[in-house]
C-alpha cells in the first residue's frame, strides 16, 4: 500500500472513531445519549490505536500534520514528503467526518442543539480566551509529540506495537488535558471535520465557529515545533 493512501485510511478511520464517539455521545436518540467525557476520551484513545496499528507498517502512522512535520524537523522524516502526507490526512479526515455525518444522519436531525451538532466535527473551548486557548493546545501536542518522538523509529514513524502506547497517551492527554479545548492537537482532527460541517446539509446546523478555528491549528503547530526542538536538543 502507498503510504500515502495508508495516511488517508488511517486518518479516515481515526476521525471516524474518534468523532463518531463523541456523537454517539451528544446526538439524541443515540444508544450513547448522556454518557460522560470518560467515553469520548477513551473512544478518542482507541481510535489511535486502531488507526495506527492498521497503518504504521506502511506509512509510519502519523496521521496528524503536526506529527510529520515534528518528525521532518526532529530528522526522522523526509521533507519531501511532508506536502504528501499533509494533503492525505487532511483528505481523509474529511472523509472520516463524512461517514460520521452519514452514520448518524438521522440523530443528526433529530438533535436541536446547534453546538452539539458542531462538537460532534470540531473542538470548542469551555472557556473562550485566546491566549489561554492556544496555550492548553501547545501543551496537549507538546506531550504528545514529545511521547511520539521518543517512540518512534528513526527511518519513518511508528511501528506497529508502538499503537498501544500512543493509543494510552492519548488517552492520558485527554482524562489529564482535556477539558479546557478539548485537545484538538491536529488540524486533521479538527480543521478538516470543520470543513465538512461547513459542506455538509445538517439540518438547524449553525456557523462552523471559523473565528476560533485557527487555534486548533496554530497551537498544535507551535506545541509539536517545541517538542521537536527540545528533543533535538536534549536526545
Amino acid at each position: 500500500m502507498s503510504p500515502y493512501i495508508a495516511e488517508f485510511i488511517g486518518t479516515a478511520v481515526l476521525v471516524l472513531l474518534g468523532n463518531g464517539a463523541v456523537a454517539n455521545v451528544l446526538l439524541a436518540r443515540t444508544k450513547g445519549k448522556g454518557a460522560d467525557l470518560i467515553v469520548i476520551v477513551w473512544g478518542w484513545a482507541m481510535a489511535v490505536f486502531i488507526a495506527v496499528y492498521m497503518t504504521a507498517s506502511f506509512s509510519g502512522a502519523h496521521l496528524n500534520p503536526v506529527v510529520t512535520i515534528a518528525l521532518a524537523l526532529a530528522g526522522k522524516f523526509a521533507w519531501s514528503k511532508v506536502g504528501g502526507y499533509i494533503a492525505a490526512q487532511m483528505l481523509g479526515g474529511m472523509f472520516g467526518a463524512f461517514i460520521v455525518w452519514l452514520a448518524y444522519r438521522q440523530h443528526f436531525s433529530n438533535t436541536e442543539d446547534a453546538d452539539l451538532k458542531l462538537a460532534c466535527f470540531c473542538t470548542a473551548p469551555a472557556i473562550r480566551s485566546v491566549p489561554h486557548n492556544v496555550l492548553t493546545e501547545m501543551i496537549c501536542t507538546f506531550v504528545l509529540i514529545l511521547g511520539v518522538l521518543y517512540l518512534a523509529s528513526p527511518q519513518v514513524g511508528l511501528g506497529s506495537l508502538d499503537a498501544l502506547p500512543v493509543g494510552l497517551l492519548v488517552l492520558g492527554i485527554g482524562i489529564s488535558l482535556g477539558g479546557p479545548t478539548g485537545y484538538a492537537m491536529s488540524p486533521a482532527r479538527d480543521l478538516a471535520p470543520r470543513l465538512m460541517h461547513a459542506l455538509l446539509p445538517i439540518p438547524g446546523k449553525r456557523d462552523s465557529d471559523w473565528r476560533y478555528s485557527w487555534i486548533p491549528v496554530a497551537g498544535p503547530l507551535a506545541g509539536g515545533a517545541m517538542a521537536a526542538l527540545f528533543y533535538a536538543h536534549v536526545h
